[in-house]
């Protein structure tokens, strides 16, 4: 269940490719070896309202929640999360250049006990 939901100032529209965000962080996760393609998943939310330190208009934020179910051990969570940040890092290099953008992860660990799926994918991408 590795779920990555990325939210987002609006501000950033013009700055950074949104989708093509979502495809490398999704190529990223996949890369790890760690999880099973066909529950891959990789969405984006963009804020209409914030209010970032100093309420400058030009601040932005990237925000990356990466929630999955047990099973890993620490450093196979360290190891994704380096992964995940250093290659997003790189993609936004550009945005650091300024001092204007905040970029944060969390990985978070789902108990199963609490979470309820239903996934019609799996068994097709399994088939292959």
């Amino acid at each position: 269940m590795p779920h990555m939901a990325i939210e987002y100032s609006a501000n950033l529209d013009a700055k950074v490719d949104i989708s093509a965000l979502c495809t490398l962080v999704a190529r990223t996760i996949l890369e790890t070896g760690l999880f099973e393609h066909g529950a891959v998943r990789v969405r984006a939310f963009r804020a209409e309202a914030y209010a970032i330190a100093d309420r400058l208009p030009e601040n932005g934020f990237i925000d990356m929640n990466f929630r999955i179910g047990k099973g890993r051990s620490a450093e196979e969570k360290q190891r994704t999360g380096e992964a995940i940040f250093t290659t997003v890092s790189d993609h936004l290099a550009s945005l650091f250049t300024t001092p204007h953008f905040a970029l944060s992860l969390e990985i978070r660990e789902i108990d199963a006990e609490l979470s309820w799926k239903k996934n019609a994918i799996h068994p097709r991408l399994r088939g292959k």
